[in-house]
């Protein structure tokens, strides 16, 4: 006869293959999802506003704020390398250094235009706003990776930092700004302790870009190759997190949305990201 009483021990064990199971499936998923050259890699997040003056600004801020939180709830290091305070509020643009396994995997999801619906916390009238943002991803390379910066194609800055960004902002010179004349690219960073840490966080973050750019323009021949023709417009953008008249994220690639505003501005954003990933995964 059998016993009546539980048997916890083998509920535990039981509990244990269970996990062990799902976990499996969660590496094998992402192993599948994560199959890019660099997917595994640190990313380099950037945040411009765009139409919508100083509401874009702080929109721009907010998603900043959001990206941080993500990578808080993910567990990594995120270190603001640049942050360029707004007119009036938000603002004109920020950059992130966000290392940890699979960080550029998942971000690459987020690249493209933001739009906010929000009644304007700057218009007295309190009237309903749509402000954009555009988000930048790029891979953190290797120092093994070669890309030939020349010394001569580099137009150097140096200035005081402001804003955000730590205990080291405004007190002297140190942040440095680094042009690269052959191809516009502009790069910043103001948060690390010297002048001379900052120009080589810098650099590291321009091979990245140049690195991104040279594989874009080989995709760019290849797509000329086999005759496609993909235009990538501001106005396209990939999500819409509405405040007014009703609370809704809706992302307009792969349809999933959320009533969930708040949570989604303080990071919780792998619903999208994850869709994205199988979306592209299975090729629709």
């Amino acid at each position: 006869m059998l016993s009546e009483e539980p048997d916890l021990e083998l509920q535990q064990e039981l509990a244990a293959h269970a996990a062990s199971f799902l976990q499996l499936g969660r590496d094998l998923l992402l192993e599948r999802l994560l199959r890019g050259e660099f997917d595994r890699n640190g990313a380099i997040l950037s945040v411009h506003p765009g139409a919508g003056g100083v509401d874009s600004q702080d929109w721009a801020e907010m998603l900043l704020r959001m990206y941080l939180r993500w990578a808080q709830r993910k567990g990594y290091s995120a270190k603001v390398t640049e942050y360029l305070e707004g007119t009036e509020a938000g603002i004109r643009s920020a950059t992130l250094l966000i290392e940890g396994e699979n960080a550029y995997g998942y971000l690459k999801a987020e690249r493209g235009v933001h739009r906010l619906i929000r009644i304007s916390p700057f218009d007295a009238a309190r009237r309903r706003h749509t402000s954009f943002a555009s988000v930048d991803v790029t891979p953190l390379v290797e120092d093994d990776v070669e890309v030939e910066i020349r010394e001569e194609d580099l137009k150097v800055e140096t200035f005081r930092a402001s804003g955000a960004g730590g205990q080291y902002v405004n007190m002297t010179d140190s942040a440095v700004r680094i042009t690269h004349i052959p191809t516009g690219i502009v790069v910043s960073c103001q948060n690390e302790r010297s002048q001379h840490m900052n120009r080589q966080m810098a650099l590291k973050i321009l091979k990245a870009k140049l690195y991104e750019r040279m594989l874009e323009e080989r995709r760019k021949k290849l797509a000329e190759l086999e005759g496609e023709k993909r235009e990538i417009a501001w106005g396209n953008q990939i999500r819409t997190y509405v405040l007014h008249p009703y609370m809704n994220v809706k992302d307009h690639r792969t349809g999933v949305e959320t009533s969930s505003v708040e949570e989604v501005l303080d990071g919780d954003i792998d619903a999208f990201i994850m869709a994205y990933l199988k979306q592209t995964a299975s090729g629709v």
